[in-house]
């Protein structure tokens, strides 16, 4: 905890996700809210296989995830889909002629089904 997970599709030429994750990763630790960074675990997956309404006008998106656990002000997760959402606007690319759709989302993880576990280095 927290996992922020990056889903995107593969026509958005450019799409820089290692160092999408990495600007991420600064903006989330940033705010305060992620009590050690080493928790924050960030992933960025392309989405193969989409469709985005029924036209078939060339479409794009990315959809960014953070999953917490259960607790922060509805103004603290906010604040996080708020820093999400400008980091994906600077840096997603904006291919000529295609629409291309940016979305945050907060999710809160039940703490009581969630468990986690650090192996040390072997």
């Amino acid at each position: 905890m927290p996992h922020l997970i990056v889903e995107y599709t593969p026509n958005l030429a450019g799409f820089a996700a290692d160092d999408i994750l990495a600007a991420l990763n600064d903006t989330l630790i940033a705010s305060g809210e992620i009590a050690n960074e080493t928790d924050l675990k960030a992933r960025a997956v392309p989405v193969e296989t989409f469709r985005i309404g029924n036209q078939p006008a060339q479409r794009a998106f990315v959809h960014a995830q953070l999953r917490l656990l259960a607790g922060r002000t509805p103004e603290a997760k906010r604040a996080l889909s708020d820093r999400i959402a400008a980091v994906l606007r600077e840096r997603v690319p904006r291919p000529t002629g295609v629409l291309v759709q940016l979305s945050a989302e907060i999710v809160d993880m039940d703490r009581d089904a969630y468990s986690k576990e650090k192996l040390p280095a072997a």
